[in-house]
């Protein structure tokens, strides 16, 4: 299956839920208490992260979407932590302060990577008025009318989520929900839902086999009158249920498991973030599948950006080197901007590859680890150099080209210059060969304003594929 990235910075998402703050104790633990036979951590490190709600937001901004949160907080310090850490990754809070109740904080101590204790500090918010939560939903619903995700703790935020959903649903959103507990009804008319595998057992009953699971799911899915169920099941991956289509299967990435908290946050939030970026159900699931086999890799709640995406998701699709088309080296290119290696590009005709080209992307090469060559379709060449031009199609002039050891990959433009397509890749360095000054060279503007430099590299004298031509036609 083919998977592309989305645009994610496009998407805007809305999260609605129960809000709470994750706090870590690290240090070693060398010896038993004398008071009683428990270890003794020398507390070294201490980590506070967002989590729940929060953390679903947290992973959102971490693709680079834009995302705002609602949710229920108490009047104290820990409420603090969670605005400034998400403020810091410029999410939106609109937060409704309960004066009765503590912010939900949960304290895991580790030593050597391993949690030894967990302390929760909470008070049920089932009591507490929605109103002032739903007024502020409603105004962020008609702002920015995204995405919405309902994240589900059972923590009493969301007491009164059938209702919200309602609105939602009035004001055209698309309506993913992280479920808890045994009442589903409660989600009727929700876009999606995303149970693990004990949460749909737990409303269905035990699945003795994948056909009773499809056949359960699509029952509630109908049941329920939603559009889709993605069912997480752990190691067996995750299957995406809808009435009257074959159930879609994704079996799972992780390789190695450190910890599985939060993994069920990052697969909503890249299925939300990715809907919203216009990706389909099938294409976000596979993406959700995918980060979710990266967060399972680290300790504790996390979040997985771009990057990380995409070495999970290329790691299963062949990219390689060579003809490329744009999304792809888009792709290729951020891979390798993450290893540290420096991306050269430059672009031309290249239509009979001459000794003066060999030298001219050699020495491009030599300007950085990695090179990049766009080649003008054979519209453009004709447009740009005449009728009788190209003298070869594009996709012989890019297979040569790509032969060549001092490139790495090729790709077409259908433009007259390649400005759109350099300001969408971004290399760190933009080269062109002749007599131009850097500041009249196509997509250097962009270049150098995320950054990057553009330089002028001379071709070697005596060479001209318009030459060459000439000398074969006089003869």
């Amino acid at each position: 299956m083919k998977i592309t990235l989305p645009e994610y910075e496009k998407a805007n998402v809305l999260v609605v839920g129960d809000v709470m703050l994750d706090r870590y104790w690290h240090g070693p633990a060398a010896r038993i208490s004398p008071e009683a036979p428990v270890p003794v951590v020398n507390v070294k490190q201490v980590e506070e992260r967002p989590g729940g709600a929060a953390n679903v937001a947290l992973n959102i901004a971490a693709l680079g979407a834009k995302s705002n949160i609602i949710g229920l907080v108490g009047a104290d310090e820990a409420a603090q932590a969670i605005k400034d850490s998400l403020s810091s990754v410029h999410v939106e809070t609109d937060f409704v302060t309960v004066s009765s109740a503590p912010t939900i904080t949960k304290l895991r101590v580790l030593s050597r990577h391993q949690q030894l204790i967990r302390l929760d500090f909470e008070t049920s918010f089932s009591d507490v008025d929605s109103a002032p939560m739903i007024a502020n939903m409603n105004k962020a619903l008609r702002a920015k009318n995204p995405v919405v995700v309902f994240s589900d703790y059972n923590k009493g935020s969301l007491a009164d989520v059938q209702k919200m959903i309602q609105i939602a649903k009035q004001q055209g959103a698309t309506i993913l929900v992280d479920p808890k507990g045994t009442d589903f009804e409660k989600y009727r008319g929700a876009t999606l839902l995303t149970p693990n595998l004990s949460e749909f057992e737990a409303v269905v009953g035990t699945c003795d086999n994948d056909q009773m699971l499809f056949e359960r799911a699509a029952q509630l899915v109908k049941d329920l009158d939603l559009e889709a169920m993605l069912v997480t099941r752990s190691e067996h991956g995750m299957t995406l249920i809808r009435e009257n289509q074959a159930p879609f299967h994704l079996p799972t990435q992780a390789q190695e498991v450190f910890d599985v908290t939060g993994a069920g946050d990052t697969v909503i939030a890249v299925l939300a973030a990715s809907i919203a970026a216009g990706s389909s159900f099938e294409d976000a699931c596979a993406l959700a599948n995918a980060g979710a086999g990266v967060v399972v890799g680290k300790i504790g709640t996390s979040t997985v950006n771009t990057i990380e995406l995409a070495n999970a998701v290329f790691s299963q699709q062949e990219i390689g080197f060579g003809v490329l088309s744009e999304e792809q080296l888009k792709l290729a290119v951020k891979l390798a901007q993450h290893r540290g290696e420096k991306v050269v590009m430059t672009n031309g005709c290249f239509d009979i590859l001459h000794a003066g080209h060999v030298s001219y992307l050699n020495t491009a090469r030599e300007q950085g680890e990695r090179l990049i060559v766009a080649v003008n379709s054979d519209q453009s060449v004709r447009r740009l150099k005449g009728d009788g031009r190209p003298v070869n199609p594009a996709d012989r002039r890019m297979a040569v080209l790509a032969g060549l050891g001092a490139v790495d990959w090729v790709v077409e433009f259908t433009e007259d210059t390649p400005q759109r397509l350099i300001a969408g890749v971004l290399p760190d360095l933009l080269v062109k060969g002749g007599d131009y000054k850097p500041e009249e060279i196509a997509g250097g503007e962009e270049v150098i304003a995320n950054g990057g430099e553009v330089r002028v590299l001379q071709f070697k004298d005596g060479c001209s594929t318009s030459e060459i031509i000439k000398t074969i036609r006089n003869n």
